[in-house]
Order: structure tokens, then sequence, then C-alpha cells
């Protein structure tokens, strides 16, 4: 996962994900404007695996948050938007620090299937276990990236079993997917999610708290 190499910067023109728009408008008597991208909604899943109590969530190389690291350390790294090509970064920083916690998930791309249908999927395809949409109970929606992108994320949540697991998991190679399972023990998840030290999405955060809040009490006690 971290062996990332031939590292090059270079305009995006198009993008089956990302378009960028500029949105003209009056408020207040006031002209304004505001730049924004439409991408595709999305769906997330919390995995609680019941037989050893722990939840299952998705680490991978994130480009994005690399680069914020990359210019971050160096911040000439994009003062040359303007150009036609961009030259390759020179001595690039580890690939760990683009690496983040996630939970499993999945952007909304299939209009004939349902947002339980599409994260059925993304639990068999990315951490390999097979469940229905019967199994799943929608926690809450809710808007990400509200000044860039104003998508829509739905959160489930779902319990599995050791029995349940029908393959390793780890995305789809050919869609570029490169996805390690890693697992997360119930007594150790709220150190996990406040510590800075293991690159992680809001999504964990709030996940694990709610469980705590709605699921936790309810378990037998020990």
């Amino acid at each position: 996962m971290e062996a990332i190499e031939e590292l090059a910067l270079q305009p995006c023109t198009s993008s089956l994900y990302l378009r960028p728009f500029r949105l003209s408008y009056r408020q207040n008597g006031t002209k304004k404007f505001w730049d924004f991208m439409r991408t595709h909604d999305s769906v997330s899943i919390l995995i609680f695996n019941t037989s050893r109590q722990c939840f299952v969530l998705v680490k991978q190389f994130r480009p994005a948050v690399y680069m914020c690291e990359v210019e971050r350390h160096h911040p000439q790294v994009f003062q040359n938007q303007d150009k036609e090509k961009f030259s390759c970064l020179e001595d690039p920083l580890p690939a760990a620090v683009g690496v983040t916690y996630e939970l499993c998930a999945g952007i909304v791309d299939k209009p004939d299937l349902s947002l339980e249908e599409i994260a059925c999927e993304e639990v068999l395809e990315e951490c390999g276990y097979h469940v229905s949409a019967a199994d799943l109970r929608r926690i809450t929606s809710y808007r990400s990236g509200v000044g860039l992108t104003g998508s829509r994320q739905t959160l489930f949540y779902v319990e599995v079993t050791d029995q349940m697991r029908t393959s390793g998991g780890g995305g789809q190679p050919e869609e570029g997917e490169l996805i390690e399972v890693v697992e997360i023990p119930l007594e150790e998840s709220m150190k996990f999610a406040y510590d800075e030290t293991f690159p992680k999405t809001m999504g964990v955060i709030f996940s694990f708290t709610w469980f705590q809040n709605n699921i936790a009490p309810k378990l037998p006690k020990k």
C-alpha cells in the first residue's frame, strides 16, 4: 500500500468524479459568486463484528490527504498551477502521511440500486462480509464538504459475525482500489477515535460515539 513512486502533479481538465462550477448570485442586494464542485453522493457503513466485539474499518492511501501534507511541507508545490504540465514531485514524503482510517464507504453511482443495496455491495467488496439490506440500520444522513461539494452521505450500521465473512475484502483492484481491512476492539475504540496519530475521517469519530450512546448500553455485561 505504501509503495508509492513516480509522483507527478498536473491540472485536471476532465474527471468522472468531479465537475467544477462557479455560481453567480445576489444575496441581500450584494452580488456574489461561489466556486464549487459537483460530485456523487455516498454511503458509509459502521460495521461491528459481534463474534470478536470489534469494529471493522478500512485503511487506504488518499492522494488528496497526501498532497495536503506535501503542500504543508513544500508550499511551493502548487505555485505552478497555471502551467499545462507540472513537474514530477522531488523529494516526496513517505506514503504513510496519506494513509487514513475510514468507515467502509462508496459513492452512489448506480441509479438502479437503492442506498441499502449499494451499502451491501461495499461491505462485501471492501471488507468481505455478506450482508443483506434487511441487516442494515440507517443512522442518519448529512452534508459533507458544505463549502466545496455539498454532497450527501448516508450512514448505516450493521452487525456481522465471523461466519458472514466470505472473502478477505480489499476492494476492487480493477477500479484501482487497494484497501486494508482493520479491526478496532470495542474497548479501545474511543481512545482510537481521538488519537490524532491515527489519521481518520470524522465519520469514524461520530459513528463510534453513536455506538457508545445507542448500542453499547444494550450489550450483554461481561
